[in-house]
């Protein structure tokens, strides 16, 4: 009997529940024996040039080693790097340190190098820069504008790139609509906060090789990304990947943090060690989101859409990252899954004196859901139909052949109606409803709100000739066990009791007796790491397509063996053993044919592209309409991402992805000042939820196989945070919509709700 599809516990929970991870902090290895540390001094202020930095009294303190900063740097022949695609203004350059101006507050200006952790707290503050105050470009309208100037001065512009034809667009775009509604929302900037903070260790060894320990998403990137900034070749570089407490997006790569740590080990002729602190990262670790959308729908007063338009504005923070690339998969899947005629986007990636941005849980396509449905429940209200029969009207009808979308998204399959009738009838809308109704007819102070959100987003995608893939090796050993080797990175996600499923399920060797290895560029010099949903659906159809070739490799060999042709053989599962067909008692054991010579095989799967798994939410809240605090009651929800290997683990990843979108629809924000000065710098400044903020989440089940892997799964980790935070979001503006509220930014905290709600009736307190 099959192992997969059923609730296998994770194999990783033991070890962390006892002995605990180990992580960056805690790598012991003797290479890194006596190492010191480095502690960097951030820029205060939010965009100044840099007139002098004075280090001498820094390098007096005890403990101090050696102090750098970006003239040491540039000395030593590293460069800045230049963005990451070719369509970005090239002449923003991104330093390791800063040297003639800093453009965000945490921006790492020098490094002070020290023989006790301890020690650097002091020594940071004595390195004395004397700053000539720059305006702060602090928001996206003053980077279009250039009201208060330029960020690189070469660049002779604000903008780095923009995706879409704004002068190609349709101004009969909605001609023939009897409704048509438009608003200016945001999808605010929220922190990745994840529970273990940047850290790194580094070495070099007699033969001038570094070996670098830092928690990522992928050894592999990691490396590239230090190969650039250290000019060094594949050779010189190993990376090492110790246990990792979440990433979430923002740990792909490396940083210029870790550069400097890697090239100070160097300098130093010692390893060193790098962590930092948690106001550190708040301020500094790259951010998500931040976009400013214009959303335009209409239609006709029955609730059939005929034209939707959407306009973005990116802010990319001081430094044009990941999150200058993110409005293109925004615009990738600006229809999401409805079926709307006339459709356009555009988009415009600004800088601005702010922390950066980068990749967060689902990164472009959780923006382009909340808009679509924020943009269809603004339609519904404007229409005055109910908005799941909006819905209903305008979702695609199912599909089971690739249908490719006016954007050049190419949905594998799908059947996202009767997700949403399934999402309805689990939540019991119609008792919903008639709930509402009975509270708004009655004038209780405790609204009730109901928010639904139909997506579809797109996971496993791949510029790689011939389409998204990646690597897998099996390896039996004489003794039954057997050892994996995968491109894929955990975090969190159980890769490990996972892939040893799949082994376990086509060579009969027990869960127990697999070990899963990653994260070691000299054990797997190439993969793609875990980032958008990919695993499974990529790394562990690599291992399944290994453990199947492995199994005819000792097909032959058992033939040899056994002295028959391999097609008279039979392998059993059960036993792990080939055996001749009719004479059960003439067999050989799996692992002993890996006794004269290894038994292994590298595998690599190629997918002929991304899976876009989709589903619906239905999120229930309370609003007090006096305070105009908000209260999550419940979310029910339909994530159909195919075929389920292991539903525990799959659970899990949709109530960790609900709880974050959630959070971003009502709780996190990250705010600056005019000056560009971070206000939510702490968790007392940046609140998150925790178990006591969300209810036991409802979770329906669906699967939709797709064809592009022999596993029919598609992704699942960014899906709960795709769909539940516009249907909170909407939830939320439904409970007060009876009381003349069209809309309320996220996070729809209580000052925001209660603003709109006397904004509504003519307050002057609004």
């Amino acid at each position: 009997m099959s192992i997969l599809g059923t609730r296998v516990l994770r194999t990783e929970d033991p070890g962390f529940l006892s002995t605990g991870g180990v992580y960056a902090e805690d790598v012991q290895d003797e290479r890194l024996t006596g190492a010191c540390h480095v502690h960097f001094v951030r820029s205060t202020v939010a965009h100044a040039t840099i007139r002098s930095i004075d280090v001498s009294a820094a390098k007096e303190a005890e403990g101090v080693i050696a102090v750098y900063t970006g003239a040491d740097l540039a000395a030593a022949g590293l460069a800045p790097s230049k963005p990451m695609m070719p369509n970005m203004n090239q002449a923003m350059l991104t330093p390791l340190l800063a040297t003639d101006t800093v453009r965000f507050v945490g921006e790492p200006v020098a490094a002070v190098i020290t023989e006790e952790m301890y020690q650097g707290e002091d020594a940071i503050e004595l390195v004395d820069i004397d700053y000539d105050i720059l305006p702060a470009v602090a928001t996206m309208h003053q980077a279009l504008s250039g009201e208060r100037g330029l960020l690189f001065a070469d660049a002779g512009t604000n903008v780095v790139c923009t995706f879409g034809d704004e002068s190609a667009s349709n101004s009969d775009l909605f001609e023939g609509c009897e409704v048509v509604a438009s608003a200016v929302i945001q999808n605010q900037r929220v922190a990745p906060a994840p529970m273990e903070s940047r850290s790194g260790a580094a070495a070099w060894g007699e033969d001038g090789r570094l070996t670098a320990w830092i928690p990522n998403q992928g050894a592999q990137g990691t490396k590239g990304a230090l190969m650039g900034m250290l000019g060094l070749e594949p050779e010189q570089v190993r990376v090492i990947t110790p246990d990792v407490g979440g990433a979430f997006g923002a740990k792909f790569g490396a940083d210029a943090e870790h550069a400097v740590t890697c090239w100070a080990a160097r300098e130093l002729g010692r390893p060193v060690r790098w962590s930092e602190t948690r106001m550190e990262n708040l301020l500094v670790m790259t951010h998500g989101r931040a976009q400013e959308q214009k959303i335009t729908i209409g239609g006709m007063r029955d609730g059939t859409v005929l034209a939707y338009r959407l306009e973005i504005v990116q802010d990319c923070g001081a430094y044009p990252k990941a999150g200058a690339f993110l409005p293109s998969l925004t615009r990738l899947m600006t229809p999401g899954p409805y079926n709307i005629p006339r459709a356009e986007s555009w988009s415009t990636s600004v800088v601005t004196n702010t922390t950066p941005v980068g990749a967060y849980r689902g990164a472009g396509r959780p923006e382009a859901a909340a808009a679509v449905d924020r943009a269809m429940d603004l339609f519904a209200d404007a229409a005055g139909v109910d908005p799941a029969e909006v819905r209903r009207k305008n979702l695609l009808p199912k599909f089971t052949e690739p249908l490719t979308t006016a954007f050049g998204a190419k949905y594998d399959s799908g059947d996202y109606v009767a997700g949403l009738e399934k999402a309805l009838q689990a939540a019991d809308y119609q008792g919903l409803l008639a709930e509402q109704a009975k509270r708004r007819a009655s004038g209780d102070a405790l609204q009730l709100g109901i928010g639904l959100s139909s997506y579809v987003e797109i996971t496993g995608p791949g510029g790689e000739a011939g389409g998204p893939n990646e690597n897998g090796t099996v390896e039996v050993h004489p003794d039954g066990t057997a050892t994996v080797l995968t491109g894929t990175s955990p975090h969190g996600q159980g890769h490990q009791t996972v892939w040893a499923m799949l082994v376990s399920d086509e060579l009969g060797i027990p869960v127990d007796k697999i070990t899963v290895k990653w994260g070691d560029t000299d054990l797997v010099p190439k993969g793609g790491g875990t980032g958008g949903s990919r695993s499974l659906q990529l790394g562990g159809a690599a291992v399944q397509q290994a453990s199947r070739e492995l199994l005819d490799v000792a097909r032959d060999r058992a033939a040899a063996t056994l002295e028959a042709a391999p097609s008279d053989l039979v392998f059993d599962t059960e036993t792990s053993t080939f055996s001749v067909k009719g004479d059960p008692d003439v067999s050989v054991p799996l692992s002993s044919l890996a006794e004269a010579e290894r038994l292994f095989v590298r595998s690599v799967f190629t997918a002929p592209g991304p899976t876009f798994p989709f589903g619906t939410h239905v999120a229930v809240v309370e609003v007090d309409t006096e305070t105009g605090k908000v209260f999550l009651r419940r979310v029910v929800t339909v994530d159909d991402a195919g075929t389920v290997i292991n539903p525990l683990l799959a659970e899990g990843q949709r109530h960790g992805g609900i709880a974050q979108g959630a959070a971003q629809a009502f709780l996190e924000e990250v705010v600056y000042d005019d000056d560009g000065n971070p206000l939510t710098a702490t968790f007392a400044d940046y609140p998150f939820l925790s178990a006591t903020e969300v209810p036991s989440f409802e979770l329906v089940d669906m699967a939709t196989p797709t064809s592009y892997n022999p596993l029919g799964a598609k992704g699942i980790g960014e899906a709960g945070s795709i769909g539940s935070t516009p249907a909170v979001q909407n939830a939320v503006i439904d409970a007060v919509s009876h009381l003349g509220v069209t809309h309320i930014d996220m996070p729809t905290s209580p000052q925001r709700v209660w603003r709109a709600i006397n904004a509504a009736n003519g307050s002057k307190e609004a």
